[in-house]
């Protein structure tokens, strides 16, 4: 399955103003606790961490557990007070890694 993710940001931003990041990513998020038609344990296959730094400084960091959903979906405010390069990155079991990156509008 390929990987998509869905990030939602305001269109222009203003400087200092708080502004809602939606994000969402592609995963099945298999918990290993099920089990195949066969009866074999089905692997477990998580996303377990969410990260977002804006020009290399944390802003916002989850810990993702076996009761999350499948396609994880976050949402958390934050401010900017100049444009700058947000990055987001998803990391889970099996070596998943997924990197976004997005260009903030600061205006």
């Amino acid at each position: 399955m390929a990987t998509r993710a869905v990030i939602t940001l305001p269109a222009a931003i203003k400087p200092g103003e708080a502004f809602e990041v939606r994000v969402t990513v592609a995963h099945a998020m298999e918990t290993g606790y099920r089990s195949s038609d066969e009866g074999a344990r089905l692997p477990r296959d998580l996303v377990r961490r969410f990260e977002c730094r804006l020009d290399g400084e944390p802003i916002f960091t989850a810990d993702l557990f076996a009761a999350i959903s499948a396609n994880p979906y976050l949402a958390f405010w934050m401010r900017a007070d100049k444009p700058g390069e947000l990055s987001l990155v998803w990391r889970g079991d099996n070596g998943f890694e997924h990197r976004e990156t997005r260009t903030l509008n600061v205006t």
